[in-house]
């Protein structure tokens, strides 16, 4: 499958929802960067919470299935976060700010939802990739989302989203990710029969532009 053809919407609805992800996104970063910072990064929840709508609403065909799929990919990320946030196992030692939102054991309900939806964009690439192979299909999406925690790691601290105690996010935190991120991944190719790609295309590009733009500042 062409870039292009990921990159190109072709019903209304997922024209309106891209659209509405790179204005929220732009917005977001052209008023941190030059207008009220504090209250622009105070609205992640909100983008985050209708980014996740937008993305259930492009969804295929959802069932069961992919709520089993979701629901793994909530419970698996915040039970991992738990157990970082409050005993330093797997990511490393960090803990969460306050511009995500209300939190379950020091770790924002937010962050699961991320889960879910990075699990399932990431997925969809993976798929896109390896139509004919889940396991090299998982494997990428999960090398995936590594690639993009990569580069929300170093902005993560800047906007009060995470800190880690040693102020950089060690090795054991990208590793971590990988092994969280791959049954996740191999839940998503299993259970999710038809995935979503032109959003999640838009989405995933969305997260490269976004934090790349503050990681280079």
């Amino acid at each position: 499958m062409s870039i292009a053809r990921l990159l190109i919407p072709k019903e209304r609805t997922t024209q309106i929802s891209v659209a509405m992800i790179w204005l929220f996104h732009i917005s977001g970063a052209l008023g941190i960067l030059y207008g009220n910072r504090e209250f622009f990064l105070q609205t992640t929840p909100i983008n985050l919470f209708f980014t996740l709508v937008l993305l259930f609403v492009n969804l295929k065909n959802p069932d069961h299935r992919m709520a089993r799929a979701a629901i793994l990919a909530f419970t698996l990320g915040m039970l991992v976060e738990i157990l970082g946030v409050n005993y330093g196992l797997i990511f490393g030692s960090y803990s969460y700010g306050e511009n995500l939102g209300v939190k379950i054991l020091g770790v924002p309900v937010l962050i699961g939802a991320n889960w879910v939806m990075l699990s399932f964009i990431t997925g969809a690439m993976g798929d896109a990739l390896f139509r004919n192979n889940k396991l090299l299909a998982a494997i990428s999406g999960a090398v995936l989302m590594v690639l993009i925690d990569l580069v929300i790691e170093p902005v993560a601290p800047i906007f009060d989203y995470w800190t880690f105690s040693d102020h950089v996010a060690p090795l054991s935190n990208y590793i971590g990710w990988f092994l969280v991120a791959l049954p996740i991944q191999l839940g998503v190719q299993f259970w999710i029969r038809e995935k979503e790609y032109t959003f999640s295309a838009h989405l995933v590009l969305v997260h490269f532009l976004f934090f790349g733009v503050f990681a280079l500042q």
